[in-house]
């Protein structure tokens, strides 16, 4: 619990230089672009035409029929929008302390900070990202509703699991490379693995292979954003309250492991570079 609370102070002492060193890490990936951060929103939107082709259009045969109330597209946006963030901080959070540990290694800087630092960069860029798609739905017949108030929740939800997360992945990287390859490899299979591109609808002797796909923390937060952004007849997060208090156990559980292991290695990272 010791390294919990080291870990817990460092980034809420640190959270105007998150927000400063964020704020520059956005502005510096797009520097050299002549679009500059327009790139932010033409890559996502790129990839969601793609897959509105191939699984709106090619898979499902050309049918326009609704997904849970809604047509394939919005439904899409909703739940693409949340992944592209989560896809983002998880590869950059990963690789974010091996990296940038030269440049803070003889500053006084808590290196706990770089992994949220680099997230908070990747969560502007999504805050314009669901605007837009916010925009869009408004065109396709989602009006706000009360459900929208989840957002916020939401949001912090995905914030507080990227960061303990990635206390784990960025020292797991920082010690042995391999692991950012076997992650990118990972968050390609669970693109397909989580409900972003296709509706699981197991029933029968092969349900149990939704609740094996639900043990992923991101499977909520991708159901929960479509709750939120395309008006549900309820509200996630309390209908589904056991699935509601999994997530939270699992990302405590993360805090502890991920600042256990980051106080450990983390006066040694210079030695594995």
């Amino acid at each position: 619990m010791g390294s919990l609370f080291t870990v817990l102070r460092e980034q809420i002492k640190s959270f105007y230089l998150i927000r400063r060193l964020s704020f520059y890490e956005m502005k510096s990936e797009n520097n050299n672009n002549y679009l500059g951060i327009l790139w932010e929103l033409i890559n996502p939107a790129i990839q969601i035409a793609v897959y509105a082709f191939v699984f709106g259009f090619g898979m499902r045969g050309g049918h326009r029929g609704a997904v849970e109330g809604s047509d394939f597209v919005s439904w899409l946006i909703a739940g693409f929008a949340l992944w592209y963030f989560v896809n983002q901080a998880i590869l950059q959070g990963s690789k974010s302390v091996y990296t940038r540990i030269r440049m803070v290694a003889k500053m006084s800087f808590p290196i706990s900070v770089i992994p949220t630092y680099v997230i908070f960069s990747k969560f502007y860029q999504h805050l314009m990202l669901l605007i837009v798609a916010f925009i869009f739905l408004q065109f396709t017949g989602h009006i706000p509703t009360i459900q929208l108030i989840q957002l916020p929740y939401f949001m912090f939800s995905t914030l507080v699991f990227l960061v303990a997360l990635s206390l784990i992945t960025s020292t797991l990287s920082t010690v042995i490379r391999d692991v950012h390859m076997l992650i990118q490899a990972l968050m390609r299979m669970l693109l397909y693995l989580t409900p972003v591109l296709w509706l699981p609808a197991f029933t029968g002797k092969y349900e149990f292979i939704m609740y094996i796909m639900k043990l992923n923390p991101i499977f909520y937060l991708v159901e929960g954003y479509r709750s939120a952004l395309l008006g549900g007849p309820s509200w996630y997060m309390l209908e589904h309250l056991g699935y509601t208090i999994y997530f939270w156990v699992v990302v405590i559980i993360l805090f502890l492991v991920g600042s256990k292991v980051h106080i450990k290695f983390r006066d040694r990272f210079i030695d594995f570079l």
